[in-house]
């Protein structure tokens, strides 16, 4: 299979670019706001789906996602001064404001989240490399399913960046 590259300019893209994202891992390290560029970017190692629905293997691949346009980032069950850690990308999705501005979620296990203010959508997200084999493919227990924590009621804080 080709790299994957996708752009979302509406809702919809967004939700093809979110299913090919879930169960994504991510290090805190590698996730950035820079505030003069207006972009907010991560790498991170995606399981690759539709390769492994395809051929029985699994597999992941190092992607790269970035949004443009963003006025700011804040963050919710997650202490954004520890960069140590790794999470777990559930879902991410818009949230509409005065159009076509509004807010980009991504929702990690455990209850943490990142919120992006957002002009308007514009996301990339594309392959950097070759994939590779993994263990076990995600599972999720339909019945139980990720419950945030204690700590995901907090009020959203803001992410520092670096421009």
């Amino acid at each position: 299979m080709s790299d994957l590259k996708l752009l979302a300019l509406d809702e919809e893209d967004l939700s093809i670019i979110s299913a090919h994202l879930q169960d994504a891992v991510v290090q805190r390290v590698d996730m950035g706001f820079l505030p003069r560029a207006q972009r907010f970017a991560l790498v991170l190692n995606r399981f690759d789906w539709d390769e492994s629905l395809q051929e029985g293997a699994q597999l992941r691949r190092r992607a790269g996602l970035h949004f443009e346009r963003v006025r700011g980032v804040q963050c919710r069950g997650m202490d954004v001064a520890q960069q140590d850690g790794v999470l777990n990308l559930l879902a991410v999705t818009f949230i509409p404001g005065d159009a076509p501005s509004g807010h980009v979620l991504l929702t990690f296990s455990g209850g943490a989240e990142v919120r992006l203010d957002v002009e308007c959508i514009e996301v990339g997200l594309g392959d950097l490399g070759p994939a590779w084999g993994c263990a076990h493919a995600p599972h999720h227990e339909a019945e139980r399913g990720d419950k945030p924590d204690a700590g995901s009621e907090r009020a959203f804080g803001r992410m520092s960046g670096s421009s």
